[in-house]
């Protein structure tokens, strides 16, 4: 058809559109409408007016618009639709589309899809778009969950974004946020900062006193170990609660290494490693003379395998290396690692702060013999992570810290002096109460929703976000594609040619509500790696965010790199980094 025709009612007025085809090539049908569900003026024959869309790659792609682009919204997005679910955001409308060779698309005002988000029941009206040759629909109301293809991939966001608080703030101009940093930390429940009020309303230490409030601190912090050794298929004494993963690397490398490393012992980590799994074997190698050796990633930001395997040697005592890439967003392949790295009777040790709120983590099945998690970035709060090792691993390991609590019995005589057992041993004075309470109870929350309904709506989130970022002219995009298995993160960088920096990038985008990452991420040897002297912008999502956010994230990101391109807005001096409030040359 050369025409589609598109019949709704507002207030029991029929209007109808009948809007020109644009063939494009892979997609029979490009075209949706929306209307604002609010209260509207009264209009009858709206014009259509024809400016360029944000998705256009070719000027002559239009976005078709009536007169009043906040009341009556037609959109033409050729090379975007593709057939998979979109939403879009248009003045005051949230559109989804759906459908190849039909469309058809759920409206809400952005007061009904806050109502949605906040679980109120805004649902919102279900438009079909008919070609002029077929009897128009009538407009019904249907809930989100009922349009076809949408309920899989939206629901999980929808459920759980009115648990997260920190996401109802605004920015300038009543601008509301959208999150997309979580890789560096992410938002918390409401579950996880009652759990911390509820201690702090009853504060006590725990493991001494024999009052009530002492033994109910010491249950509820003991709960907790429970709770995250339950989350990655432990026993609770082999949880040791560190200040973060960084601690827990720290103890590994002061009391194992120390106990373990000798002159000419060979430890292996990656290039792709936060710099916490890094320097701590630097330092440990350095005082026991050992060596330190770094396995490559490829072109395509995966581990080298075969790098890997050449560098194993029987002098090779422990394999340190990271579950998935802070910056590249791979998931290495734990199974195979441990699988050769034992061979050689080496341990291996694994970061999986970017992988516990994303994948299902059991510890017997990966095979490893150390892993280390932080409970900020995994809804839990700040100040608060977590060491597993094998129970006779753990065992053989002296203390690294010394003080209260991690002693059985003090003596002058230091040979006398002795030693709790673990997991106490492991912690020294008073501990992070409240926040391992909380990280307790960010666990018991991943776990009600489920790891494997997580793990596959993020693995949906992580193809949407490749190919929406793909589509932007002139954007390197870091790491491999999601054929081969990505996290929903994604690093990128303009590649015009133009002077365009990440930090550029995210103040622009910060401008219009968005939360992303600039800078070297930690990891500097990756971004050397990959030639990039100030890093890299990032985008890392959680199960808060939706395809939404990333489409409306790609348009932000589309206009900005424009603006940028030419020269305007543009924040940071690469001859003076530190003159920018969030420099690049910073971690």
């Amino acid at each position: 058809p050369q025409h589609y025709k598109v019949e709704y009612k507002v207030c029991c007025h029929p209007l109808i559109f009948q809007i020109p085809r644009q063939p494009h090539s892979g997609n029979d049908v490009g075209v949706a409408m929306a209307l604002m569900l609010s209260p509207l003026p009264a209009f009858t024959s709206p014009g259509a007016t024809a400016f360029t869309s944000p998705w256009a790659r070719r000027p002559q792609q239009t976005l078709v618009s009536s007169s009043n682009s906040r009341h009556a919204v037609v959109l033409d997005m050729p090379g975007c639709c593709r057939g998979a679910p979109q939403r879009v955001v248009v003045g005051n409308l949230v559109v989804a589309i759906v459908g190849t060779a039909s469309a058809s698309v759920l409206v809400r005002s952005r007061w009904q899809q806050r109502r949605h988000r906040r679980g109120k029941g805004s649902q919102g009206m279900r438009v079909q778009l008919l070609s002029h040759s077929t009897p128009t629909a009538d407009v019904q109301t249907s809930p989100s969950n009922s349009v076809d293809g949408l309920k899989d991939h939206r629901s999980l966001a929808e459920e759980v974004r009115k648990d997260f608080p920190a996401l109802d703030q605004r920015i300038k101009e009543e601008k509301p946020i959208t999150y997309l940093d979580t890789a560096a930390t992410s938002q918390k429940p409401q579950a996880v900062l009652d759990a911390i009020g509820r201690y702090y309303s009853h504060s006590a230490n725990v493991h001494r006193g024999t009052y009530a409030m002492a033994a109910k601190a010491t249950e509820e912090y003991e709960d907790a170990r429970k709770s995250i050794a339950k989350f990655i298929g432990a026993l609770p004494e082999e949880v040791v609660f560190t200040s973060g993963a960084t601690d827990a690397i720290n103890l590994v490398a002061q009391s194992w290494g120390i106990a373990n490393i000798e002159f000419g012992d060979e430890i292996i980590t990656t290039a792709m490693e936060h710099h916490s799994n890094i320097v701590p074997w630097q330092l440990l190698a350095k005082r026991c003379g050992a060596v330190v050796k770094y396995v490559r990633f490829g072109s395509t930001g995966e581990l080298d395998l075969q790098h890997f395997k050449s560098l194993l040697t029987p002098l090779t005592k422990l394999v340190a290396v990271t579950h998935i890439s802070n910056t590249l967003g791979c998931i290495n392949p734990v199974s195979a690692i441990v699988d050769v790295a034992h061979r050689v009777g080496a341990l291996v040790l694994l970061d999986a702060c970017q992988s516990a709120p994303h994948l299902k983590l059991d510890v017997a099945s990966l095979g490893v013999d150390f892993l280390v998690a932080s409970g900020h970035k995994m809804y839990g709060p700040t100040g608060v992570g977590f060491l597993w090792a094998r129970r006779e691993v753990l065992e053989g390991m002296p203390p690294w810290k010394g003080g209260g609590e991690m002693i059985k019995e003090v003596s002058l005589d230091a040979e006398k002096t002795t030693f709790a057992d673990i997991p106490a041993r492991f912690e020294a004075g008073t501990p992070p109460i409240a926040q391992a309470i909380g990280m307790g109870a960010a666990c018991e929350y991943l776990m009600s929703i489920g790891m494997e309904r997580i793990e596959a709506y993020e693995r949906h989130l992580a193809n949407y976000l490749w190919q929406a970022l793909s589509q932007i002219e002139d954007l390197q995009l870091y790491g491999p594609p999601p054929s081969r298995g990505r996290a929903a993160l994604l690093s990128f960088n303009d590649a015009s040619g133009e002077e365009v920096y990440p930090v550029d990038i995210a103040v622009a985008v910060g401008e219009d509500g968005f939360c992303i990452r600039a800078g070297r991420h930690c990891a500097h040897p990756v971004h050397q790696a990959l030639g990039t002297r100030f890093g890299s912008a990032r985008v890392s999502l959680g199960i808060y965010n939706t395809t939404d956010d990333i489409d409306r994230f790609a348009r932000s990101l589309r206009e900005n790199l424009e603006m940028l391109r030419d020269g305007e807005g543009c924040v940071f001096d690469p001859e003076d980094p530190d003159s920018c409030f969030c420099s690049s040359d910073r971690a």
